[in-house]
């Protein structure tokens, strides 16, 4: 094992923030604690009495724990990083994101199946437009599908790759996306849980790079109004216990397993509810909408971009689906679990899926099901699908949906510039 003077030691809260400590390696062994009230906090620091944050009873202690053998490399000098488990009085904190995502690959194995995943992801990169805020990075030459200067005028993106590279996070590829100045960044398929972690530290890693370079790397899901969103898209195939791609059958016309039509109908049953999940911010659903490719009506189709769960055109060990309704703002391993939860339904059920989508999500689709038009019905969606919290775990969607509500509160509370620029030169 390498060397370190000290552990960054992280878990992801309930927003996919990576909270942590920094402990001396002589003393990393042992653990750490971190105040279980955390999970009551909002982004702005209010803290709301949510169900198993114990605000109102003390604010006691969780324990954070990890295998000193887990310690990888990390980007900071002499610093290795390391992802714990949260527990509380010796059993698994049960609304830790991490725990939900690993309680969903155990029902999986529990079916004999190894969960692999792949994520997408997709950021803009922004820079200070000198009032304390933020503006978009100025790169004038800059095009879909670009490498090099024209799109990355200080090597902000060949940093992140090298840094990648360096402490084993596996880049499979990244290039601007079609609007500016946003990325695409996509992280080698693996083992669900390792993949997710992958993520996880991708995410923070590429962003304090961004940091140092003055720039603010952004996974918020509509940044800017008049621009495409930025997506978080989680890929999902199922592994035999012969090694085999569950998900394919080259006996079936599409080369598609009956498993994996089960899974799309199980995604496409739980879709109201999952949204409140894998879009959890009120930003969120101003990227879904419709003719904008996001993951916005319920539907599934090949190779289609406009359908919420496409599924790309490799057959045999490389099939699989891609579920496309997260944005970036997600927290991984939230996003990863509710997909999996609901793909597992739809197996437990023997589910059937419905015809694949074969008109363009421009202007004409097969379906008038969408995701809920806000967060707040987004969350009545999720709490009334009784069957997809159970499954999810009830503990950590009562946590999440009052912290959610409060957020949502606070927005509809607000008055934004947009009000006082239109309506007080008149009113």
């Amino acid at each position: 094992m390498e060397t370190y003077k000290r552990i960054r030691a992280l878990f992801p809260d309930h927003h996919g923030l990576a909270r942590g400590k920094y402990l001396p390696t002589a003393h990393a062994a042992h653990g750490t604690h971190h105040c279980i009230t955390t999970f009551a906090l909002a982004f702005d620091r209010t803290m709301v009495p949510a169900p198993g944050a114990r605000l109102l009873e003390g604010l006691p202690d969780c324990d954070l724990e990890f295998d000193m053998q887990d310690v990888r490399l990390g980007w900071e000098a002499d610093t290795g990083v390391v992802i714990g488990d949260l527990s509380f009085r010796g059993e698994a904190l049960s609304i830790s994101p991490r725990h939900a995502l690993k309680r969903a690959i155990k029902a999986w194995d529990d079916l004999g199946y190894s969960v692999k995943v792949g994520i997408e992801l997709e950021a803009f990169v922004m820079q200070p437009n000198g009032h304390g805020g933020w503006t978009e990075w100025d790169t004038p030459g800059a095009y879909v599908y670009g490498t090099g200067p024209a799109v990355d005028p200080v090597g902000l993106i060949d940093e992140i790759m090298e840094v990648a590279d360096r402490v084993g996070l596996p880049v499979e590829s990244i290039n601007s996306e079609f609007d500016t100045p946003q990325f695409e960044m996509t992280l080698a398929y693996g083992p669900a849980l390792e993949a997710v972690d992958h993520i996880f530290l991708f995410k923070l890693m590429a962003r304090e790079i961004a940091f140092k370079h003055g720039l603010l790397l952004t996974y918020m899901g509509k940044p800017f109004a008049d621009r495409g969103g930025s997506g978080l898209h989680v890929n999902l195939s199922l592994e035999d216990k012969n090694g085999n791609n569950a998900m394919f059958d080259a006996n079936a016309t599409d080369g598609l397993s009956s498993l994996a039509h089960q899974c799309i109908a199980g995604m496409l049953e739980h879709f109201e509810a999952s949204a409140a999940i894998c879009a959890p911010t009120v930003n969120a659903y101003k990227r879904l909408k419709p003719a904008q490719l996001a993951g916005y009506w319920a539907n599934w189709g090949y190779d289609h971009r406009g359908a919420t769960i496409r599924i790309p055109a490799t057959r045999g060990r490389g099939t699989r689906l891609e579920h496309r309704m997260s944005d970036g703002a997600a927290n991984p391993y939230l996003a990863t679990a509710a997909v999996l939860q609901a793909a597992l339904l739809g197996v437990k059920h023997k589910l059937k899926s419905p015809p694949a989508e074969e008109q363009d999500c421009l202007e004409h689709q097969s379906t008038t099901r969408h995701v809920p038009n806000n967060l707040e019905l987004a969350l009545d969606a999720l709490e009334a699908n009784t069957v997809f919290v159970e499954a999810l775990g009830a503990d950590l969607v009562g946590q999440f949906v009052a912290v959610k509500r409060a957020e949502w509160e606070k927005f509809i509370s607000a008055v934004t510039d947009w009000e006082l620029k239109f309506y007080m030169p008149y009113l």
